[in-house]
């Protein structure tokens, strides 16, 4: 029987290339048809909330923007049970620990997909509140897909090019291109965050 696969995108889209896994899975239903036993979903900062889909899921790939201490804009891929130590090298933020927590619990319960990859980017910059990704990161989305594809394709899993529709993505108002077109210009940008996101802005 053919795997059931979830392909996920975790970070948090409002600081900069924290949003990195999100494009990608974003990107991957814009670009990829994809069979029906293969998932995609934007994990956002959900941590335990994602149980019930590893729980579904036989093999399992991960998009991040992981500080691994590379030179900004490095892709690094990370297999099977390296995942959890990886996803818990260095916190950026809440959702690192709330994931490694996921497949700790999802090991601990005894149905933690029997295959996983990471596959992750290096941030250039993070201090950046509603910022969208640097373009040193956002380069290494098609990279990043290619790598996905080859993973499945070890899987036997058939990708073809075209759309995969999911309920499972961002609204699209916040999806990338709506995202960084709403940005504010440099000049007009609060540089400690985005004016869009301060109570009272409008």
């Amino acid at each position: 029987m053919a795997p059931n696969v979830l392909i996920l995108g975790i970070g948090n889209v409002l600081w900069a290339d924290e949003g990195f896994g999100v494009r990608c899975v974003e990107a991957m239903a814009e670009t990829h048809a994809l069979p029906d036993h293969v998932r995609l979903l934007d994990g956002g900062t959900q941590g335990l909330y994602l149980l019930p889909f590893l729980e579904e899921a036989d093999a399992l790939i991960v998009f991040d923007a992981i500080d691994y201490g590379l030179p900004p804009g490095t892709m690094k891929i990370v297999r099977d049970g390296e995942v959890p130590a990886f996803m818990g090298a260095k916190k950026m933020s809440l959702h690192q620990t709330g994931f490694q927590d996921v497949i700790a619990t999802a090991q601990l319960m005894g149905y933690c997909p029997g295959r996983m990859v990471l596959i992750g980017c290096q941030p250039v910059e993070l201090e950046d509140y509603g910022g969208g990704l640097r373009p040193a990161v956002a380069a290494r989305i098609p990279e990043a897909l290619a790598i996905a594809r080859g993973v499945l394709a070890e899987w036997g899993v058939p990708v073809a090019e075209g759309r995969t529709d999911s309920r499972l993505l961002a609204d699209p108002s916040i999806r990338r291109d709506a995202y960084e077109a709403g940005r504010p210009s440099e000049a007009a940008a609060c540089r400690s965050g985005d004016d869009r996101f301060f109570p009272g802005a409008g």
